[in-house]
C-alpha cells in the first residue's frame, strides 16, 4: 500500500470515528482535529472529554498509539484513548487503567442521580 493510499485510510478512519462519536455526544459533537500541521496540537477526534488517537492499518500499534494520546493530552486534562482498527477487524479501544476507572467513577456518580 502506497503512503497516499494509507494516509487516506487513515483519513476515513478518523472521520468514521468523528461520526460515531458525535452521535454519542449530541450537541457537543465530535470533529475531525486539523491535521495541518505535527499533529501534538490536536487530537485525532475532538470530543469534550476525551484525547482521541485513530489508528488504521494492517496491524495497528495500540500501545504506541496510546502512548502518543498521553503525551499529547498531558496538558489537556482530556482521557487520551486510541481507537484502533485492524485490516478486516473490529476496532477496538485503549485507555490507561487508571483513567479507566476515573471514568468509571465519573459515570457512576451522573447514573446514581
Amino acid at each position: 500500500m502506497t503512503g497516499r493510499s494509507c494516509r487516506r485510510k487513515g483519513v476515513e478512519w478518523e472521520r468514521e470515528v468523528a461520526r460515531r462519536l458525535a452521535e454519542v455526544f449530541g450537541k457537543v459533537g465530535a470533529r475531525r482535529g486539523i491535521q495541518c500541521r505535527g499533529g501534538a496540537e490536536t487530537a485525532d477526534v475532538v470530543t469534550p472529554a476525551l484525547w482521541v488517537e485513530c489508528k488504521a492499518g494492517r496491524l495497528t500499534n495500540p500501545r504506541a498509539a496510546l502512548r502518543q494520546a498521553a503525551r499529547d493530552a498531558a496538558r489537556t486534562g482530556l482521557w487520551p484513548i486510541a481507537i484502533c482498527k485492524d485490516n478486516k477487524e473490529e476496532p477496538h479501544v485503549t485507555m490507561g487503567f487508571e483513567d479507566f476507572l476515573e471514568l468509571l467513577g465519573e459515570w457512576q456518580v451522573l447514573r446514581s442521580r
